[in-house]
């Protein structure tokens, strides 16, 4: 999907994933102080974990990583935008086409776990509080959040 001068795709291609893994790199873990080993986790070598990357030409600058949870239900995670590129709506354009890719997919609900200060951003894109408990992480405080696919 062509989104102006940008391009969302699919990382189903080892150099679109790694385009995913350098936008979490730069984006994520050096702006965080998170060193790699922290944040790949298993999940990123699962069979039937998704990655969405947006390019400036092929320059990867935003991404989002999903991975199953159990039969219809997915996790979603990692959305990441390169500093420079944000408050452009990018969050929303990968958020939007993971989960078109998930409805193919037969997803009926989406979980992740929000950044305590990302709660609003997810709220406009149709998530809900869990119950609203925050878990304290290493790094970041974090609110469950689920959508419901089937009524849309």
């Amino acid at each position: 999907m062509d989104i102006g001068r940008y391009e969302v795709i699919r990382a189903t291609e080892l150099w679109q994933r790694a385009g995913a893994y350098s936008v979490r790199i730069q984006g994520l873990a050096r702006q965080y102080h998170i060193s790699p080993r922290d944040e790949f986790d298993w999940h990123d070598g699962e069979e039937g974990t998704l990655y969405i990357v947006i390019l400036d030409d092929t320059y990867p600058i935003a991404t989002c990583r999903m991975y199953p949870l159990g039969e219809g239900r997915m996790s979603v995670g990692r959305v990441v935008v390169l500093e420079e590129y944000r408050g452009q709506g990018l969050g929303r354009k990968v958020m939007e086409e993971a989960e078109r890719w998930l409805r193919e997919l037969g997803t009926w609900q989406i979980e992740l776990d929000s950044r305590v200060n990302a709660v609003g951003f997810y709220e406009k894109l149709g998530y809900k509080c869990v119950d609203g408990a925050v878990s304290r992480g290493k790094t970041f405080d974090t609110v469950k959040m689920i959508k419901d696919l089937r009524g849309e």
